[in-house]
């Protein structure tokens, strides 16, 4: 029996299968216990037949969604050539279209300058290599990161990363000042959206501090809207701050664009939101157009590496590359940047809405089709900017009430309570639409089903009706 004729008992055989072979450190299986056997556009179909709309595309990958025409011609094209799948750093054709269209996507200054590297095929990888490539630059080996921020589960990368669940078992992996990131819901200073001009001061005179404990640092590295963190925008002024007082004590910036990029935030790259011209640009998922590919881009004078400086065996994915450049391109052509601004916006001020009458709804925020949705407990004490607690446990009620609908949603946040939203940017105006009725719904749900939980009960009552599946 092959993958695509599994039916629901084959379905859960494969994952309780899973469940016994695989990791203890497995996450998104554990979110969504499905067996996807098919899946086009936004629609994923798990082995019981049931179809689902998918809000994680594969936490930013698939930016036209599962199985696009011109990613799949594009692959058969490549197969077909007989091209070789995997050489290494070599010149080949479908590289040299690839980095083609990339500069092409690029603002025409820093292509003018650029220069890219091949990493292995994940984000990780390409920031440990931008890190190692500024601290080869400037013979400096510090950085300088945010709070919040998420750059990947490799040593150096989880250096500069935030999250300190994933942080506290391991030893550092290098020196880091820890900068506060502008948070206006829950401004690390209490002062809303005030906060970000402070944040910036702060920095400036902490790095001009001859006591502030700061080394010169080798770089620092940001993302402009924080993925993992929430799904936190910085604000454009505060971006072009970082730029300024970077450039003015030659520290090198880096950005990590690995989710934000290839128009998901209604700009092709995040950075021209706020116009910068950052140092290096580290890339990844939706460049290889659902393949596997990650590359650091920077400016030509820092390229003072050494042969072998940076490599890695899965450095040619040629597949991955046709891929990525028929990806670049129909963003492109077919205005999906602009259209992922459109949906993004309509979508937004709907969840506005919708919190004006749920009060579990705290914050909606984020730039294009990069949403975030943070769920509170409304009864708990507000901070000194007016946020109720965070409530992580009605977030994952309603993750499971959306799965139950038809509809997938992960969480993120510094206390994984923020509702996700990542369609691809191929999402149709009645999709938009059915995402925000199944998720509007499933809050409304999860929120009743907690003050139900809440209440006190009978012990001969039970919630027969809590947990049933909704076909879709």
């Amino acid at each position: 029996m092959t993958a695509h004729t599994a039916g629901p008992a084959a379905g859960d055989g494969i994952l309780r299968r899973q469940r016994i072979r695989e990791s203890a450190a497995r996450t998104y299986a554990r979110s969504f216990p499905i067996v996807p056997v098919r899946a086009n556009g936004m629609t994923v179909e798990g082995a019981d037949g049931r179809r689902y709309l998918d809000c994680l595309s594969g936490a930013g990958t698939l930016a036209l969604g599962h199985s696009h025409p011109v990613v799949l011609e594009a692959i058969r094209r490549t197969l077909d050539s007989g091209a070789p799948l995997h050489l290494l750093d070599l010149a080949t054709a479908e590289k040299d279209d690839f980095t083609t269209a990339l500069f092409e996507s690029l603002p025409r200054e820093f292509a003018e300058q650029g220069r890219v590297h091949f990493c292995g095929p994940a984000g990780t990888d390409a920031v440990e290599a931008a890190l190692k490539l500024m601290q080869t630059a400037t013979g400096r080996r510090s950085a300088l990161a945010f709070t919040g921020a998420y750059h990947g589960m490799t040593a150096g990368a989880l250096a500069v990363t935030g999250n300190v669940g994933v942080k506290s078992p391991l030893p550092s992996g290098g020196e880091v000042a820890r900068l506060p990131y502008p948070y206006a819901y829950r401004c690390p200073f209490g002062l809303g959206e005030q906060g970000a001009q402070l944040g910036a001061t702060y920095v400036e005179r902490l790095l001009d501090d001859p006591s502030g404990g700061v080394l010169p640092p080798a770089a620092m590295i940001l993302e402009a809207v924080q993925g993992e963190g929430g799904v936190v925008p910085a604000p454009d002024g505060w971006l072009r701050e970082m730029r300024r007082i970077t450039a003015e004590r030659g520290i090198p910036l880096i950005v990590d664009e690995v989710q934000t990029g290839v128009g998901r935030t209604g700009a092709m790259w995040a950075v021209e939101h706020s116009g910068v011209l950052p140092d290096a640009m580290v890339l990844s998922k939706a460049i290889g157009g659902s393949l596997p590919l990650a590359v650091v881009l920077y400016r030509a004078e820092y390229d003072g590496w050494l042969p072998g400086a940076h490599t890695g065996t899965f450095r040619g994915n040629t597949l991955a590359m046709a891929a990525g450049a028929a990806t670049l391109r129909y963003v492109a052509a077919n205005g999906l940047v602009e259209r992922a601004a459109l949906v993004g916006a309509r979508m937004a001020a709907r969840l506005r809405e919708l919190g004006d009458r749920l009060p579990v709804i705290g914050d909606v925020r984020g730039r294009g089709l990069m949403l975030g949705v943070e769920l509170v407990d409304p009864g708990g004490e507000p901070d000194a900017c007016g946020a109720h607690p965070a409530d992580p446990q009605l977030a994952v009620r309603v993750r499971a009430a959306c799965l139950q609908r038809g509809l997938i949603v992960e969480l993120g946040g510094r206390h994984d309570a923020v509702l996700r939203l990542l369609p691809p940017l191929t999402i149709t105006d009645e999709q938009a639409e059915a995402v925000l009725d199944r998720l509007a719904d499933a809050i409304e749900a999860a929120a009743g089903e907690g003050a139900a939980l809440a209440a006190p009960v009978p012990r001969s009552v039970t919630n027969g009706g809590a947990g049933r599946e909704v076909m879709v």
